[in-house]
């Protein structure tokens, strides 16, 4: 009998297959240990789909994107594509898919795990015990905003430009998601702007404001501008709980706290639309923070932890699969304590292992978990 959970696997470039393969391992134990199986396609992303059918995304795989619960995303790009046309590139099959799936929430989560604390570059008192969650919105805003482009002046030389742009109804919904996560945190929402000059930013807070007074109760919320945001990510970062930032600060913000955990390679994300009333169904799509890193694909070194977290966090919120996830997540949780590190983490007196091997050791995990 096919499965009702309908999931899309789009492993990208680089580090992508690699790191995916040890996500189709846990889908396998998963099927075998839990009796929960996934109907699972598989897709071409990226310079993968450029090089065999000539373009980032195929209409098809958009297609097959919008028909399932969720998709599952490697990593796209590499300097083989470098040379390409901005509109060839492979970052823009990402894009397409975040605007036509109409993903406008993105959600990245920066977990300090207790045996990385030493791994950040801040001092382990600042960041043990971290846990902030980066809300950015991810449809609007410079990326996307039109007029957009390069011309030729008249004296030969060039001018550029991209549009800020947002509406109300845009910045409510993400403000809205924004509070909702809060409530089932620590209550406490960060709204990031620049409204000391920039227009954007001014809409920005007004509408916050007003959309916290008819629907945040109980929420504290604070504005703060996102260069001072900046600073205090790595000055003070246990003073955020839910950050809601635009599509530009949200994208810059998110990297800054990611490396507050020590590395890339340990970060999830989510990006989420909005639920139909009638089904409950969601549009989402769930990748790994990190890229495809070219320097080390196809040399088994890639940390496979942050697209495996990526799948418990598309167990948690498309299939209200928690038990799952937590147990994904404590696995995790106890391969590191253990001492096992893919290089990215290594630090003397650890064990410095393969992404096979980080692999095996989390399906011994799990098997120890479900016991």
């Amino acid at each position: 009998m096919a499965s009702n959970k309908k999931l899309l696997v789009l492993p990208g470039d680089g580090i992508g297959p690699e790191v995916m393969r040890q996500v189709r391992r846990v889908v396998d134990w998963m099927d075998k240990r839990r009796h929960v199986s996934f109907d699972i396609q598989e897709g071409l992303v990226g310079g993968a789909a450029l090089d065999a059918h000539g373009t980032p995304l195929t209409d098809e795989t958009m297609a097959d994107a919008l028909a399932v619960d969720a998709v599952l995303f490697g990593s796209v790009g590499g300097p083989k594509w470098d040379d390409l046309p901005f509109e060839k590139k492979p970052e823009r099959g990402l894009l397409r898919l975040r605007k036509e799936m109409d993903l406008f929430a993105n959600l990245r989560p920066a977990i300090v795990f207790p045996a990385l604390a030493d791994a950040s570059t801040l001092k382990r008192e600042l960041v043990e015990g971290l846990d902030i969650l980066i809300l950015r919105e991810l449809t609007g805003g410079v990326y996307f905003g039109e007029p957009r482009g390069v011309e030729t002046l008249p004296d030969g030389t060039k001018k550029a430009v991209d549009t800020q742009v947002y509406t109300t109804p845009e910045i409510e919904r993400v403000a809205r998601v924004g509070f909702d996560l809060a409530r089932k945190r620590g209550g406490k929402v960060h709204s990031v702007e620049k409204a000391n000059v920039m227009h954007t930013g001014v809409l920005w807070r007004e509408t916050v404001t007003k959309l916290h007074e008819t629907e945040g109760k109980g929420i504290e919320l604070h504005h703060m501008y996102a260069d001072n945001c900046a600073m205090q990510l790595v000055r003070n970062p246990k003073q955020f709980d839910v950050i809601v930032t635009d599509n530009l600060f949200g994208d810059i913000l998110s990297d800054c706290a990611a490396m507050l955990t020590g590395s890339l390679g340990m970060l999830p994300s989510a990006s989420l639309g909005l639920e139909d009333p009638t089904t409950g169904r969601r549009m989402a799509l769930y990748e790994p923070v990190h890229g495809s890193a070219p320097d080390i694909a196809g040399q088994d070194m890639a940390n496979p932890l942050a697209e495996l977290l990526s799948f418990a966090m598309l167990l948690r919120y498309s299939f209200d699969m928690g038990e799952d996830a937590d147990m994904i997540e404590k696995a995790i949780n106890n391969v590191l304590d253990a001492g096992f590190r893919t290089a990215d983490i290594y630090v003397p007196g650890t064990a410095k292992v393969s992404t096979t091997v980080m692999g095996d050791t989390l399906l011994r995990e799990l098997d120890k978990l479900s016991a």
